[in-house]
């Protein structure tokens, strides 16, 4: 299988584009925990970085790929859309709400993106170009970064949200629909961070007639 490459960021390169920024995202799918987007900007000196798709990785290969990134980037940054943003707003518009605010964090605004099929769209004027093939995570370097970044940083929390409701075993797998996971909800009935909009949670919800407990400062 081919590695990702700096071919697409090339393509912006060549004609005079100087930063351009890779973003990705975690936890579009999850049943619970926030959505976490990533936004990673690479030079030139990349070419040969060994950053590949997360999701072809083991974690321990990820955890050291991200520490790579984030010491070697030329810019990174990382931002989170919770689960009530999510049940707000759809998987989608919190995928574009974390990706700004990721973007909104960096230093300076990049001169072009490359995305994983997301149309971002900006209010500043020009327009700054957007390229957003499919699997860009597996074509692109600084797109595979950015996969790695968001997904390092959402096991984390998820690692944190599993020591605060630990009947769900959020540290094994991460907030998606596996059968541990829908074995502890039909148990325990659903968290404040699981996401009222995903079935089974929005029909266990529903037969309640009640929604789940908020936590103090209402966030999820």
């Amino acid at each position: 299988m081919a590695m990702p490459d700096l071919s697409l960021e090339q393509h912006f390169w060549r004609r005079g584009v100087r930063s351009v920024a890779g973003v990705d995202e975690a936890g579009r799918g999850a049943w619970a925990g926030p959505l976490v987007a990533a936004v990673v900007v690479l030079g030139p000196e990349a070419e040969g970085f060994a950053y590949d798709d997360s999701k072809r990785l083991s974690a321990g290969r990820r955890e050291r790929l991200a520490e790579h990134v984030r010491a070697h980037a030329r810019a990174w940054s990382v931002a989170v859309a919770s689960s009530l943003e999510v049940d707000r707003l759809g998987p989608l518009g919190a995928t574009h709400l974390a990706a700004q605010r990721a973007i909104a964090l960096l230093s300076a605004f990049p001169d072009a993106f490359i995305t994983d099929y997301l149309k971002l769209t900006f209010e500043r004027l020009p327009q700054p170009e957007v390229m957003a093939p499919p699997r860009a995570d597996a074509r692109s370097l600084s797109v595979a970064a950015a996969s790695l970044l968001a997904k390092t940083h959402r096991d984390a929390l998820m690692r944190q949200a599993a020591q605060e409701w630990p009947a769900y075993a959020f540290e094994r797998h991460k907030g998606y629909g596996v059968a541990v996971h829908r074995a502890a909800l039909e148990r325990e009935g659903p968290c404040p961070i699981h996401r009222r909009r995903f079935s089974p949670i929005r029909d266990m919800v529903a037969a309640a007639g009640v929604e789940a407990p908020l936590r103090k400062d209402g966030s999820a």
